[in-house]
C-alpha cells in the first residue's frame, strides 16, 4: 500500500513540477485540493508547449482519458490479477445467465417448503411439521443452528466479495457482469437464513432471541478469511467454501431424513443445491485464471493451503460463552456433517476439478507449487485420520456441552 501511495504522490509531484516549470498559461491543475489522485486532470495549451515536449518531462501523455487510467491503475494491490478477472467478465455475465438461473417468478423462496399461515388448515401444517421436527435428536438441531446462523451472516459475505479487486460493485447498482454476479448470488443466499431461520421458528424447539443475539455477534464481529483483497484468493476461497457448505448442508439433510424428518430433508437439500451452483460458479472462474496466470493463481493456492482455510462463523458468540464456534464444530465433527476427513476431501477436488497433475508450462516456482498442491490432499487425509482417532480414544465418553440454542 505504501508503494501505491508514493506512486500516485510521486506521479502528482512530477506534475506540479511540470507546472512550475513552465509559463503558467501551458498548464492548469484543475480542482486538485478535492479530488482524488485517481480523478487528477491536466490541461494544456498546445500553444505554448508542445505533446512531446510535455511528454519529455512528465513522461506521460496530457491526453485526459489516459492520464486518468493510468493513475486509476496505480491503485490496485494486484494490477496484475484484475487484468486478468476484467478478461473473465464475459464468463461471469455466462455465469449470471447459465448457473444464477432462478430469478423472478421462477426462484424458489423459502414459503415454498414452509405452511402458509394465511391458508386454512395451516395449524394441522405446523402440527404435522413439529411432529416431525421432534424426531431431531438435539445434537443435530446444534448444528442446523450452527447453520443457520453461519447463512444469515451473508452481510458480511457480501461485503468481502466487494473487497475483491477488479470485481467489486462500487456503486451499488453498476451494470457489470461482475456487479450483477455479487448481487446475483447474494440474493439466491439469503433465501437459505431465511428459510432454516423460520423452519426453527415454527418448529418451537429453540430459544429464537439466543439465536438472533447469535446472528448478530457474528455480523458484527465480522469475518476475515485472509482473501487481502486479491481475487485470485478470493475465488479460491469461494471455491473451497461453497463446497464445505454444500457438503455439511447435504449431510444435515441426510441425518434428517434418517430420523424422520422429510421436511428438514427437502429443505437441506434444495439449500446444498445451490451451493453446488455457485461452488461450479467460481471453480469455473478459477479454471479460466489458470488459462491465463497458472504461476500466478497457484502461487496463491499454494500460500492459502499453507495456512488454513477460516470458516465463515469462527467469530460466533452468544455473549456468554466465547468458545461456541468450537463447541459447535465438535458437534457436527462428531455428527459427521462436517469433519477432517471432508476437508482433506475437497482439496483433493479443487486439485482434480483444476486438473493440477497435468498442468504444463509452468515456472520453476509454479511447478514447485504443482507439486506441492497435487501431494496435499493425501498428506491431509492422513493428518485427520490420526487427528480423529487420537479424539476417538481420549473422548471415548462424550461430555455435552449446553447451548444457549
Amino acid at each position: 500500500m505504501t508503494i501505491i501511495k508514493m506512486t500516485t504522490s510521486i506521479m502528482m509531484m512530477m506534475l506540479l513540477l511540470c507546472t512550475r516549470a513552465t509559463t503558467s498559461a501551458a498548464f492548469q491543475l484543475t480542482s486538485i485540493s478535492r479530488r482524488p489522485a485517481s480523478t487528477l486532470h491536466v490541461s494544456v495549451n498546445p500553444d505554448v508547449i508542445t505533446t512531446k515536449e510535455y511528454e519529455d518531462i512528465c513522461g506521460t501523455s496530457f491526453d485526459e482519458d489516459l492520464l486518468h487510467t493510468r493513475l486509476q491503475a496505480t491503485n490496485y494491490l494486484y494490477p496484475k490479477h484484475v487484468e486478468v478477472v476484467e478478461d473473465l467478465a464475459p464468463i461471469a455475465g455466462a455465469m449470471v445467465d447459465e448457473i444464477l438461473l432462478e430469478t423472478g417468478d421462477k426462484a424458489w423462496q423459502p414459503q415454498d417448503y414452509l405452511p402458509d399461515l394465511s391458508q386454512p388448515g395451516w395449524e394441522d401444517e405446523i402440527k404435522e411439521m413439529r411432529n416431525q421436527a421432534a424426531q431431531i435428536d438435539d445434537d443435530l438441531l446444534v448444528v442446523l443452528v450452527g447453520d443457520m446462523v453461519t447463512e444469515e451472516a451473508l452481510p458480511t459475505y457480501q461485503t468481502l466479495l466487494n473487497t475483491f479487486e477488479g470485481c467489486d460493485d462500487p456503486t451499488g447498482d453498476t451494470d457489470s457482469p461482475w456487479a450483477r454476479w455479487s448481487r446475483g448470488w447474494t440474493s439466491e443466499e439469503n433465501r437459505h437464513g431465511d428459510l432454516l431461520n423460520k423452519y426453527l421458528y415454527l418448529g418451537g424447539r429453540c430459544d429464537m432471541r439466543s439465536i438472533e443475539v447469535t446472528i448478530q455477534h457474528l455480523i458484527t464481529n465480522g469475518f476475515n478469511p485472509q482473501a487481502k483483497k486479491d481475487p485470485y484468493r478470493g475465488f479460491v476461497y469461494t471455491s473451497f467454501q461453497e463446497r464445505a457448505t454444500k457438503v455439511s448442508h447435504g449431510n444435515v439433510g441426510r441425518l434428517a431424513r434418517q430420523a424422520g424428518d422429510k421436511n428438514l430433508g427437502r429443505i437441506c437439500a434444495k439449500i446444498a443445491g445451490d451451493e453446488g451452483r455457485h461452488e461450479k460458479a467460481y471453480q469455473t472462474f478459477v479454471t479460466e485464471i489458470l488459462k491465463r496466470d497458472p504461476d500466478g493463481l497457484l502461487n496463491v493456492f499454494g500460500d492459502m493451503m499453507r495456512g488454513q482455510i477460516a470458516m465463515p462463523a469462527e467469530l460466533m458468540t452468544d455473549g456468554v460463552n466465547k468458545d461456541l464456534y468450537t463447541d459447535f464444530s465438535d458437534v457436527a465433527q462428531r455428527l459427521g456433517v462436517y469433519t477432517a476427513i471432508d476437508y482433506a476431501e475437497i482439496i483433493k477436488h479443487l486439485v482434480e476439478t483444476w486438473d493440477l497433475e497435468n498442468l504444463e508450462g509452468l515456472s520453476s516456482e509454479g511447478e514447485k507449487e504443482r507439486e506441492y498442491l497435487c501431494r496435499l490432499p493425501e498428506r491431509y487425509r492422513k493428518l485427520a485420520e490420526r487427528s480423529m482417532n487420537r479424539k476417538k480414544k481420549v473422548n471415548e465418553e462424550v461430555v455435552p456441552k449446553s447451548f444457549s440454542w
